[in-house]
């Protein structure tokens, strides 16, 4: 018989490395693992539990469960998730060039612009969850989602600066691997 685990459980995947359980679902359990962000890990799939927490049955919202896991991946494992700059650009500049010759250009490191946009990012993230998790009528919830995703894809070409693809911008809701 297979254990249902609670929102905060600790696990560790073969592939993944340790992860905690941020929420789930009958497909399978969705996860946050330090190396690899967030996936979908089947019910079936077989991973070594390290901390099982009780199923809880009252509702939580996505903001809280990113509170706790912020806590939670701080106190346990002592790390939290580093996004990283493609390693073509690590040491580089970005370089403004106006278009008029009267003036000058502007150089700016291409790591404090990266740190920059994945704050931004992170920002637009928890501005989704505080969303979804308000008391506004459902209808203002979607137009305001709406809103976000099409910042989202606005942001897509900035893709190319981040190292791993599942940090990217996506501009609808995309599906995470599913192991």
């Amino acid at each position: 018989m297979h254990i249902i685990l609670g929102i905060g459980s600790r696990i560790r995947h073969a592939t993944f490395g340790d992860g905690v359980v941020i929420n789930v679902k009958s497909l399978g359990y969705v996860v946050t693992f330090l190396e690899h962000g967030v996936k979908v890990i089947k019910l079936d799939t077989p991973f070594e539990i390290i901390e099982a927490l009780e199923p809880d049955s009252d509702l939580v919202s996505l903001f809280d469960v990113e509170q706790s896991l912020n806590k939670i991946l701080q106190k346990w494992l002592d790390s939290t998730e580093t996004i990283a700059l493609g390693d073509k650009w690590r040491g580089g500049k970005i370089i403004l060039k106006p278009g008029r010759n009267d003036l000058s250009s502007k150089e700016m490191p291409i790591d404090g612009f990266f740190h920059k946009i994945v704050m931004m990012r992170d920002r637009l993230r928890v501005l989704e969850q505080r969303v979804n998790a308000s008391q506004l009528l459902d209808d203002d919830k979607v137009n305001i989602q709406q809103y976000i995703t099409k910042i989202y894809g606005s942001m897509t070409s900035f893709n190319v600066l981040f190292k791993q693809p599942e940090h990217y911008f996506v501009g609808e809701k995309s599906t995470n691997e599913v192991a």
